[in-house]
């Protein structure tokens, strides 16, 4: 950064028309128009550069901002092209059709929500991923669903609200640890404090998923035509028990805490190794659907609806989205355009649940201007830290109020990069999906009930720990100050 450039921070009405501009943007691109969203997003970079140099910032700096935050996201990236070949390839070497099979045959069509929604938290509670279990067993889910005569946005909400259960519930999960890690607190005490709101939400969702699947999924179900469809896919497949073996085998390895990109990439190679020698196909018909997905011409439409997709072509709209969502979030927030708009928030907090309710918004705006949910995982407790602190809230009650509105918050807008994820995986669209992704919402309306409670569930320090607290950050500061001290002489 040059010195002779004078840099100034956005106020708050250029902060707030900038991100309107850009809301309003993506809406008239969407929905007016019905452009794709790549499109409105990288006409916004031009919106948030044309701030950044009305306040002073050269496009080289500007240029590093968003590419480091890019960077950040390749992990993710890698993921979802991996995935695709997985989807692809699994479905080629029977995987896929397998798991559906046998789930039309086993789980009834009244039962068959609450049932994804075990199912899928089960997996993701073991697996500690999201993103691994919507790509797995949630696909699966989606196509007995499809069977039974499910809307599929009513299975892809179940999956969901199972999926980010366990994101947000599990030790092994990235985005628990890193929550944690922000706050300053242990894992374990992080989810211990999280069960407080969890747990409730998910008893509700549960009832609400079995009401549900009681007045609708049971309503629309032909029961007669279940045999039938089974018969369609024993027809193009060999089923059998051996074909679900890649899935026990990637759950098993993301369960033991192994990289996901190898995982789910090794998972793809068992689909084609599948694909050969238990569906006849020749190398270039198995590795084929890594590529350009699974297709099916078997003239039953229910069946190539169901069973062609996949392939990392059919990722890669969704890879533009996540390079320039980042990019996009990585310049708002180097120019200091989020910080501007949620300080005076954080200033008029009267009381608790006002703080709760605050910070959970703080997670929802973090997440659908970022674009990403580590971006609203790291800087929620980073923006609402002293606020917790002023009403003498312990670091467990920050982290917990920071998931219940970072992580579940994450799917819910249609430009972020969980939301492109799952609805590219699952096939649905996102606006279709939030409505009845019941765990997503549910559970930041118990966390701000229980602070409006004021029950248990809100730890507060002592009056002997908050005043050991204030010294002990006293004397850090203190020994800050002769450090940096010392380094300018």
């Amino acid at each position: 950064m040059s010195k002779e450039r004078e840099i100034r921070k956005p106020g708050l009405g250029l902060s707030v028309a900038l991100l309107a501009a850009i809301f309003i943007l993506i809406f008239l691109f969407i929905i007016t128009f019905g452009l794709p969203i790549q499109l409105a997003l990288f006409v916004s970079w031009f919106f948030a550069v044309g701030v950044a140099f009305y306040l002073g910032y050269g496009y080289q700096e500007l240029e590093e901002a968003a590419c480091d935050s890019v960077r950040k996201g390749m992990g993710a990236l890698l993921i979802l092209l991996a995935v695709g070949a997985l989807v692809g390839t699994w479905i080629a070497g029977g995987v896929v059709p397998t798991l559906i099979y046998y789930g039309l045959k086993l789980i009834s069509p009244s039962f068959f929500l609450v049932a994804a929604l075990l199912i899928c938290s089960v997996t993701s509670l073991s697996t500690g991923t999201s993103w691994g279990t919507a790509g797995t067993v949630g696909v699966a889910m989606m196509g007995i669903g499809e069977g039974l005569g499910v809307a599929p946005a009513l299975t892809a909400g179940a999956v969901l609200s199972g999926a980010y259960f366990g994101d947000k519930m599990s030790p092994l999960s990235d985005s628990t640890v890193l929550t944690a890690s922000m706050c300053g607190i242990d894992v374990f005490k992080h989810v211990r404090s999280m069960m407080y709101s969890t747990v409730p939400a998910y008893i509700i969702v549960l009832v609400m998923y079995w009401l549900v699947g009681l007045k609708f999924a049971g309503d629309s179900v032909n029961l007669a035509q279940i045999p039938e469809y089974m018969d369609m896919i024993a027809s193009q497949f060999n089923i059998s028990p051996v074909m679900i073996l890649p899935a026990i085998i990637v759950i098993t390895l993301m369960a033991m805490k192994k990289p996901g990109f190898p995982c789910i990439a090794f998972g793809a190679l068992l689909g084609v190794i599948w694909a050969m020698v238990f569906q006849g196909a020749t190398f270039s018909e198995a590795m084929n659907p890594a590529w350009a997905g699974f297709q099916l011409d078997s003239g039953v439409a229910f069946l190539d609806r169901l069973l062609n997709r996949g392939g990392i072509l059919g990722m890669l709209g969704v890879v533009a989205v996540m390079l320039f969502g980042l990019g996009l979030g990585g310049l708002l927030q180097y120019i200091g355009v989020l910080e501007v708009v949620i300080a005076p928030l954080a200033r008029k907090v009267k009381n608790v649940w006002q703080l709760i309710l605050v910070t959970i918004f703080v997670g929802h705006v973090t997440n659908a201007v970022g674009t990403s949910m580590y971006i609203s995982l790291i800087m929620t407790p980073q923006m609402m830290e002293k606020s917790f602190r002023k009403f003498r809230l312990k670091p467990e009650v920050l982290s917990r109020t920071t998931e219940d509105g970072g992580t579940l918050s994450a799917p819910l807008y249609p430009w972020t990069d969980n939301a492109i994820y799952m609805s590219g995986v699952l096939g649905v669209a996102t606006l279709a999906y939030v409505p009845w992704a019941f765990f997503l919402w549910v559970t930041p309306i118990i966390s701000v009930l229980l602070a409006f409670l004021n029950n248990k569930g809100m730890f507060y320090y002592t009056d002997e720990e908050y005043e050991a607290l204030l010294k002990k950050e006293k004397l850090e500061q203190q020994l800050y100050t002769t450090e940096e001290e010392t380094a300018k002489a």
